[in-house]
């Protein structure tokens, strides 16, 4: 059976498959509709991504996409460990600007569900970590959005021993107070 487990924000859940191991290894049923239906988590998911990042303490995000085209995601590891964060960005909410984050691993193989209005973000804990994440929406340019990843305001605390790695993109994203009001 699958644990969920709520983390401190709304609707955002921890989500732990079951693993049924034996001499030859293991096996795990990473999504299952209805599982989560029974949870009450109705989501259609429409495309799979896959990332890698060769050294630890990359940190990428905060990443979004705003209406016609957010997105949910559900974050699993396929090698290595992240730090895994989400933030709400939806105007008005009682949690707005508030963060919240969980250790995934491949050995555990935990997995974050991280619903629409909020950015998502992770800090890689090892070196050639691989993640892979279902979207509920495609993936739209002009619908991209962002926080920079150590908003003061936000205040994340990343798991860093130094400097991250990060993007040219990531660099320059701006403060949640700078952000334009988004519609989810």
């Amino acid at each position: 059976m699958t644990a969920i487990t709520p983390l401190a924000l709304p609707d955002l859940l921890l989500i732990t498959p079951k693993r049924h191991g034996d001499a030859r290894g293991w096996f795990s049923e990473t999504w299952s509709r209805r599982a989560m239906l029974e949870a009450g988590l109705e989501v259609d998911f429409v495309q799979d991504n896959q990332a890698f990042s060769a050294k630890k303490g990359t940190v990428r995000g905060l990443h979004f996409q705003t209406a016609p085209h957010a997105q949910a995601k559900l974050v699993r590891v396929l090698r290595g460990a992240i730090f895994d964060v989400a933030v709400d960005v939806r105007p008005g909410s009682g949690t707005y600007g508030q963060w919240a984050g969980a250790t995934l691993t491949a050995e555990v193989g935990e997995q974050l569900f991280v619903p629409r209005g909020f950015a998502h973000g992770y800090c890689t804990l090892t070196d050639d970590t691989e993640l892979a994440y279902k979207v509920d929406g495609l993936y739209s340019p002009a619908n991209e959005g962002g926080v920079i990843w150590n908003d003061p305001e936000v205040g994340i605390a990343w798991p860093l021993d130094g400097e991250p790695v990060l993007s040219a993109k990531d660099e320059i994203l701006p403060r949640l107070r700078e952000m334009p009001a988004a519609q989810f």
